[in-house]
């Protein structure tokens, strides 16, 4: 096939110089600007199409660009189904509590004779391998313990007579090496609930990391900064207690810690209403409540 599809305009151009001036295939596509092959795939085509010069006035350009690439688009392996647009699938996998199996059924509501779910998702994954890549991180056993609270809250009923709730913040702890995840309820995300969480997530993996990593929030953070965070006293003190230095990440930069980033989604989607129960072989989760 050629190379690109060519305006007609220059298609008349090519036909003009083969048939009225007998050029060749380079001298042609010297005069108008395009690859030889591309001129000789034009041609090919007009002999298939069964045109002839000089055109006649009831040819217009929508007329001769219909007749030389009729064919296009019908080979075997042709998607015949309607294309999702996988860049607004990719945008919308960003948003908190948006799975593939969400997008997909809003898919298909639009469009039933669509692709089924498997081939939906083998085809997000092919386009998505295209993207640019990032660097990808090595963790060691033991070496870092990523710690977050997760952006929604969990409604606890705290009185099952009167219907009373509260609602309660989640801590989520994973390990770098083995997604080992642990997550803890609390009231409140002031100091001492931080540090308590720290302690029972250690308490339940029976030991503790090289570094404690967590994001730049106030309670862990007094002063965010790229090079050199001044990091909470009391935060500092109870890593030390353990061994453990605490590294925070950059500010505004969340693939830092991504490991706890799609923990805290994960752990979302298992308590909340809005998404559906998933299962990462790679992330076992602890939930205590």
């Amino acid at each position: 096939m050629p190379a690109e599809r060519l305006k007609m305009r220059r298609v008349r151009e090519i036909l003009r110089h083969r048939f009225e001036e007998g050029l060749g295939h380079k001298s042609i596509a010297l005069r108008v600007g395009a690859a030889p092959s591309t001129v000789r795939e034009t041609l090919r085509r007009v002999e298939i199409a069964g045109l002839s010069w000089p055109l006649g006035d009831d040819v217009s350009d929508a007329v001769l660009e219909a007749a030389l690439y009729k064919s296009s688009g019908t080979k075997t392996g042709h998607r015949r189904s309607a294309e999702p647009d996988w860049a607004h699938v990719h945008r919308e996998l960003k948003r908190k509590h948006v799975t593939l199996q969400i997008l997909w059924d809003e898919y298909i509501g639009l469009h039933p004779d669509g692709y089924r779910y498997s081939r939906y998702c083998d085809l997000y994954r092919g386009w998505a391998l295209k993207l640019p890549v990032t660097m990808r991180q090595d963790h060691a056993a033991g070496e870092k313990l990523f710690v977050d609270y997760a952006g929604d809250t969990v409604t606890v009923l705290i009185d099952r007579l009167s219907g009373k709730t509260r609602q309660a913040h989640l801590f989520v702890a994973v390990l770098g090496a083995s997604s080992l995840s642990f997550a803890h309820a609390r009231w409140s995300e002031t100091l001492p609930d931080w540090i308590e969480c720290h302690l029972l997530a250690l308490e339940a993996f029976g030991g503790a990391p090289a570094l404690l990593v967590p994001d730049n929030a106030k309670v862990a953070v007094i002063k965010a900064c790229l090079f050199d965070p001044q990091v909470n006293r009391t935060y500092a003190g109870m890593a030390a207690h353990y061994g453990s230095a605490v590294l925070p990440t950059r500010p505004r930069r969340p693939r830092d810690k991504a490991k706890v980033e799609a923990a805290v989604r994960i752990v979302e989607r298992w308590l909340g209403t809005k998404g559906r129960l998933h299962r990462n072989r790679q992330c076992m989760v602890k939930i205590w409540l």
